[in-house]
């Protein structure tokens, strides 16, 4: 029989709690069913980039001809990047 999980009141109280428990005290996570969130969106932040305005032009005639805003291919050249550095 698992543990009850305590009804906590803030997020700080479930970091502390949750840091210091171990899961499987409280969670089967043996009888756990893998599910997708097909509609969750990831967080996102606003940030400020400063940039050379050649660069920002190459990077809008590149995302006109691709038939997208040149903000959502400046996110597919850098998501593609992390993902090559991030390779062994």
């Amino acid at each position: 029989m698992k543990m009850e999980i305590p009804r906590l009141r803030s997020e700080e109280e479930v970091r502390k709690f949750w840091a210091k428990s171990d899961s499987t005290e409280f969670i089967d996570w043996q009888s756990g069913q893998k599910r997708r969130f097909p509609k969750l969106k990831p967080s996102l932040r606003t940030i400020s980039l400063r940039l050379p305005v050649s660069m920002i032009e190459d990077l809008k005639i590149l995302a006109n001809k691709r038939d997208v805003p040149y903000q959502s291919l400046l996110k597919v050249f850098l998501a593609e990047r992390l993902e090559k550095e991030r390779r062994p």
